[in-house]
């Protein structure tokens, strides 16, 4: 069950991830050059000057808060700033990474599992009736530590062995993304759509009626999809 944010917890929120500096997350979660933090300092607060503009928004707040963090439960102040500090790192983890987390790696998918049901390119619907595309996978759940201990025992064993997919969602307004990591069991595919998502030209030359076709740099990793 999603958890009930009201209007004062929004603002809560509002208040705890304005006091948050996204230069302070880049350096404390990740490494790089400085033209990669400078990169990544800047899709962290196009997200949240997206999410900003939305605060009154309930739902999308919602939505956003459950793309990053497994189950939201209940916090103390201090244990609340410490989630939303790691709710908005894994955020950053999401659009890339050095570890590979999230389908980031560019590891080459060869050979495809036959347990690999969905390809790179397809439009998927989630269990909450999100429509995206498929832009990358892992053959298994691949996630930080962080995303771990926020998942129920039962829930890391079904989903440790499944494939997970990166998954590219509109966001909140039309020039925003969101980037979920959703596993097999809790997508289907949404065939007869193609979703005008920004970035995606990042990703695909065209759409051929059924799917995105990959550019050449994302065929290389997928060789078989």
């Amino acid at each position: 069950m999603m958890p009930q944010i009201t209007l004062g917890v929004i603002v809560q929120l509002t208040l705890l991830l304005s006091a948050l500096p996204a230069q302070y997350l880049i350096s404390k979660w990740t490494s790089g050059t400085a033209t990669q933090r400078h990169i990544a300092t800047q899709r962290i607060l196009d997200t949240w000057d997206s999410i900003r503009k939305s605060y009154l928004n309930t739902a999308a707040w919602v939505d956003w808060l459950n793309a990053w963090i497994p189950k939201l439960p209940t916090f103390a102040e201090e244990e609340e700033y410490q989630t939303l500090e790691e709710a908005l790192a894994i955020e950053l983890m999401m659009h890339d990474n050095e570890h590979g987390y999230f389908a980031v790696s560019k590891e080459v998918r060869s050979p495809r599992p036959a347990y690999v049901l969905h390809r790179v390119g397809q439009v998927v619907m989630t269990q909450n009736n999100m429509v995206g595309v498929i832009v990358g996978w892992d053959a298994g759940l691949r996630v930080p530590p962080e995303w771990i201990k926020r998942m129920k025992y039962s829930e890391l064993e079904r989903a440790k062995d499944t494939p997970h997919y990166r998954i590219m969602f509109s966001g909140p307004d039309s020039s925003s993304i969101l980037i979920g990591y959703v596993p097999q069991y809790n997508i289907k595919l949404f065939q007869g759509l193609q979703p005008d998502i920004p970035a995606l030209q990042h990703y695909f030359s065209h759409f051929d009626g059924e799917k995105f076709v990959m550019e050449e740099w994302l065929q290389e990793i997928y060789p078989h999809d």
